[in-house]
């Protein structure tokens, strides 16, 4: 909710300088030397992302047209990613190493539940299956600071390069402050639910 008013407000401020949020990522990728890194725009709301495999910056087309506050705020945090993975930042490359565990674990862990159901041993595979539900609340844990540190980034390199004007800071650090916000909740719900499953397997 806190993403979406703040996000909702700032996409109807344009930005003074008129700059797409295309534009500010390419900018921002320029002159950190990274030239190669081509900027592409997907369909989906918010569905703006780095892939890192692909060494490709991908943003809605909202964001990628949008000449708005928050389409620059959410490309520049993007071309943080990109700044993480040129600078080989530690919990981005073990967030890259825990993807493939990650996209196993969020369907084996049901998995070995239903199992469990079906074989009359719920119990034993509700131990197995806390242990594989590990592995997200790992993910969520080492993503965190890994977003956190993009925004700094883009806040960084946004001021810098004059790309924002004094008076769109404000905006600027509401929408990514707000977007780091959805990390924290999806951080303490994987959190609570690992405890939850943590204390009836214990039981």
């Amino acid at each position: 909710m806190r993403l979406q008013s703040a996000y909702g407000k700032y996409s109807r401020i344009s930005l003074e300088s008129g700059m797409t949020g295309a534009q500010a990522a390419r900018q921002i990728l320029d002159q950190a030397g990274l030239h190669e890194v081509p900027v592409a725009e997907v369909p989906g709301h918010l569905s703006d992302h780095y892939d890192p495999a692909k060494r490709t910056l991908f943003l809605s087309s909202e964001n990628f047209q949008g000449r708005t506050i928050a389409a620059v705020g959410v490309a520049a945090h993007e071309a943080g990613h990109a700044l993480q993975h040129q600078a080989a930042y530690g919990l981005f490359n073990v967030r890259m190493a825990l993807v493939p565990a990650v996209q196993i674990a969020s369907y084996a862990w049901t998995g070995v539940l239903m199992l469990g159901l079906f074989l009359g041993i719920f119990n034993k595979m509700l131990v197995i299956a806390t242990l594989i539900f590990a592995v997200m609340l790992l993910f969520q844990l080492v993503t965190l600071p890994v977003e956190y540190d993009a925004s700094r980034r883009a806040k960084e390199q946004l001021f810098r390069l004059g790309l924002v004007h004094e008076g769109e800071r404000q905006g600027v650090s509401r929408v990514l402050d707000a977007a780091a916000l959805t990390y924290v909740a999806a951080m303490v719900a994987t959190l609570l639910q690992f405890l939850y499953y943590l204390s009836r397997a214990r039981r």
